[in-house]
């Protein structure tokens, strides 16, 4: 009874969250929201890439995944990919992806961490560039 009393109780909190809506509320709870992410995208890095948007999202996926970045939330139909520094450092940053035009992407690295922002910046772009130069040779 008491367990069914505390469900009721914390929907009902979640649910008048105000602006932000439950499902929101909810990944922040469980610490995966990318809301933070979002807020900090005008402060971000960015940079453009001769990749198109799904070859550049594959890419930039996989350069994190070698990297040790640990992905904790990511969507290609989103245009973002949200990752921790490590499995062990949980500083939350976000990549979003913007097609310039059918052959070209930028990509903006988000984080309320200038630290961590700088790093992933450092991770994507570098490998993106050095990719990038070995397919022209």
């Amino acid at each position: 009874m008491k367990s069914g009393i505390f469900v009721i109780g914390l929907f009902l909190i979640l649910n008048s969250a105000g602006c932000a809506g439950t499902k929101e509320c909810l990944r922040g709870f469980m610490g995966i929201s990318t809301k933070v992410l979002e807020d900090n995208r005008a402060s971000a890095l960015a940079k453009s890439f001769n990749y198109d948007y799904v070859t550049c999202y594959n890419k930039a996926l996989d350069i994190l995944k070698e990297s040790g970045s640990y992905v904790y939330a990511g969507d290609i139909s989103k245009y973002m990919v949200a990752v921790y520094l490590s499995e062990a450092d949980t500083t939350p940053v976000g990549i979003f992806f913007s097609e310039t035009d059918k052959d070209n992407t930028r990509l903006e690295v988000s984080s309320p961490s200038t630290y961590g922002k700088e790093v992933i910046a450092a991770k994507v772009f570098g490998g993106l560039e050095k990719l990038s130069s070995s397919e022209k040779e």
